[in-house]
């Protein structure tokens, strides 16, 4: 999947772990962790800001977008 979740690092720089941050927003460390790992495939947008309130960052600090090599332009 050409989208990158970079959530752990961002957990690493504000020195939080999954399970604070999970309790925080309001979540399971099990969904959480679906996140971290990228297998997740959405994001609601409330917990999307939820996350960014409680790290203190923007969702391009935590996602991103890698193209596939066998993507190709139309």
């Amino acid at each position: 999947m050409p989208i990158i979740t970079n959530l752990d690092v961002m957990l690493a720089k504000r020195k939080m772990s999954s399970k604070d941050l999970a309790d925080r927003i309001g979540i399971t460390v099990a969904n959480l962790s679906i996140l971290k790992s990228g297998k997740a495939k959405a994001i609601r947008f409330s917990t999307l800001e939820a996350i960014c309130r409680e790290l203190d960052c923007k969702p391009a600090d935590i996602l991103d977008y890698m193209p596939c090599e066998d993507d190709s332009p139309n």
